[in-house]
């Protein structure tokens, strides 16, 4: 009898997967793009956004699980090509700062960029694209849609959730999903409910959903196991989490 992984690796499509480079202004940035192989139509196309620390094998390894239910997948780079923190916390917390706190209009043309070089890719079916970012990625996923990119769905996990400009909220296009752990608490109250305002504002299709006992990071096994931490993998967080994206995606995407 097949075990449940190698019933996986039967079933699973082929997947092509791959570094590209494009640009933003003089930046050179280094995205990754995954798909199946052998398509013979465009399909949609959903773009990963990093964490703090850059884009890492984490968010390939998403892109790749995207490329398995039969999408074009495009992992950005917001910081730019070999610029990546790894695991130095200090350094990611500067990197990540610089563009969610200091220079939003920065961190929404580097997301464009982004999201133009997945329009560039092949077999993307231009009409039906979607974004999804993890904790600074979440912010990014957010901050897409708040420029007007025509994504019709937007999903934040874990992410830095606030509002700087409640007049943003008129720009956005699709549906808004948001996850987050009851005990993540690197977002105050006063923010989420700025977003919140700003969302009910303008009649943004939009989704919270909170998990009960989990705390920041909970989809990233990297996180470790100690929520006392502040940041903790969850599995079951993790698992239900990306069921609803999957089902929001099927919706959206008539797929």
């Amino acid at each position: 009898m097949l075990t449940l992984l190698a019933l996986h690796a039967v079933m699973a499509p082929q997947i092509v997967a791959k570094d590209v480079d494009y640009k933003d202004g003089d930046v050179t940035c280094q995205g990754y793009v995954a798909y199946p192989k052998n398509l013979k139509a465009n399909v949609p196309a959903v773009m990963v956004v990093h964490q703090w620390t850059g884009l890492s094998d984490y968010e390939k390894g998403r892109a790749r699980q995207l490329a398995e239910l039969g999408y074009v997948a495009f992992a950005c780079d917001i910081y730019g090509k070999g610029v990546r923190a790894g695991v130095n916390g200090a350094q990611a917390g500067q990197l990540a700062g610089k563009y969610r706190n200091a220079d939003r209009k920065l961190f929404r043309e580097r997301l464009l960029a982004g999201y133009h070089a997945m329009l560039a890719q092949s077999h993307v079916d231009k009409a039906r694209t979607a974004v999804i970012g993890y904790c600074f990625g979440g912010t990014g996923a957010l901050e897409l849609a708040r420029t007007g990119a025509p994504v019709k769905a937007a999903v934040c996990f874990h992410g830095g959730l606030d509002s700087t400009n409640k007049a943003d909220g008129a720009k956005i296009k699709g549906k808004i999903l948001v996850l987050h752990g009851t005990e993540d608490h690197s977002s105050s109250p006063e923010k989420i409910a700025a977003m919140e305002d700003e969302f009910k504002s303008h009649h943004v299709d939009y989704q919270m959903v909170w998990y009960k006992g989990a705390v920041h990071g909970f989809t990233q096994p990297m996180a470790g196991n100690d929520p006392s931490r502040g940041m903790a993998y969850n599995a079951e967080a993790d698992k239900n989490s990306w069921a609803l994206m999957t089902d929001l995606f099927r919706k959206v995407f008539k797929k």
